[in-house]
């Protein structure tokens, strides 16, 4: 059997998507959201900073979102009486427009590729930051994280993101859409429920820009030949029929591991029935070795890297980063002067070590 998709709307109109693990128990008709309606915040608006190009987008809305609730008044938490919580009913995996989006709720009225381009870079410019941002919920169960999921929960999430990564690619103006993971308090979350988000930008992501722009003036092999060069190397940490995980050669973080399919594809949406089972599996034992690196769970932001959607987005791999701050069992690297200021990241150790730490830890 596989994933079940439902989809239902809540109170204010925001889509809610149930997927059901394969086997699921749960019936299939699912509670309506009780609460009052309430209005949709306006759409966040983007502005450019000249000087690099990029867009920042100041959704000052977000400022009121919920920081660190107490367990029993947590929005992602399965509704009950005293507690009306974003998820109606109860669930596997949950996925739903979030409350107070940096992108959206507003979309393009023309799917404008240029929609973000500014000739010149003139000064001043603004625009409606469009798109959509999801939340993307693991578990009911409200402690834990995804390292604590079963491979076929963790199966039924890549699924989840998958579908999204699909429909959202759909939307008039999305150019990327990016599912990602912000896992413990040294990170910067909010919510102690293991949850994850999609973001789906109406602009090229500045990181993708530069990828872009590695894979023009290296040729459009760039991936497949990372991909052979460091499986030639000694930092490979796992590899499987379809996919190798391996602590980069140039690493920034103390603790950094990437992931690349064998096959080229563009984005989660594309992989086969056989890689996702592998991936399921793989995914699961790379969080897994986090939390035992040290004595206590280690946080990180996993982040998966999919094509923009626009020309040349077809030479991009598909390709997942997890990042750690953690230098040791009590200490953290702070992005300081050279690496917030200009960019130029000084690496703690050599990946070389990282690696030899994280086998340790998958064994």
């Amino acid at each position: 059997m596989a994933t079940t998709k439902r989809s239902t709307l809540l109170s204010d109109g925001r889509e809610l998507i149930y997927f059901d693990d394969s086997g699921s128990a749960l019936p299939s008709d699912r509670k309506a959201d009780l609460r009052e309606a309430a209005e949709r915040p306006a759409v966040a608006e983007m502005r450019l900073d000249s000087l690099t190009g990029d867009w920042i987008s100041v959704a000052a809305a977000r400022h009121n979102r919920a920081f660190l609730p107490p367990a029993h008044e947590c929005p992602l938490c399965p509704t009950t009486e005293a507690n009306l919580s974003e998820i109606p009913d109860n669930f596997d995996v949950a996925v739903f427009e979030n409350k107070s989006p940096s992108f959206g709720p507003d979309l393009a009225t023309v799917d404008d590729e240029n929609y973000s381009v500014v000739p010149n870079l003139r000064l001043g410019e603004r625009r409606a930051s469009i798109g959509r941002c999801e939340v993307v919920v693991f578990s009911p169960q409200h402690l834990g994280s995804l390292a604590d999921q079963s491979v076929e929960r963790v199966r039924t999430i890549i699924d989840a993101w998958a579908d999204r990564t699909a429909e959202l690619s759909q939307l008039p103006g999305v150019r990327q859409v990016f599912p990602f993971e912000n896992r413990g308090q040294e990170i910067g979350v909010t919510l102690h429920h293991p949850h994850g988000q999609i973001y789906s930008y109406p602009y090229v992501t500045p990181r993708t820009q530069k990828l872009l722009a590695s894979i023009e003036a290296y040729g459009p092999s760039l991936f497949a030949d990372t991909l052979a060069f460091e499986q030639a190397g000694e930092r490979v940490l796992i590899q499987g029929d379809h996919f190798t995980a391996y602590v980069p050669f140039a690493g920034r973080w103390p603790i950094e591991i990437h992931l690349l399919p064998h096959r080229h594809v563009q984005n989660l949406a594309q992989l086969n029935e056989d890689e996702r089972a592998e991936l399921a599996s793989t995914y699961s034992r790379l969080l897994k070795a986090l939390d035992t690196v040290y004595d206590t769970p280690t946080p990180y932001i996993s982040a998966w890297h999919q094509a923009p959607l626009v020309a040349g987005g077809a030479n991009v791999r598909l390709q997942l980063q997890i990042t750690s701050p953690r230098r040791a069992a009590d200490k953290l690297k702070y992005l300081a002067g050279s690496e917030s200021a200009m960019g130029a990241f000084i690496a703690d150790f050599p990946p070389e070590t990282t690696a030899a730490m994280l086998r340790g830890a998958i064994k």
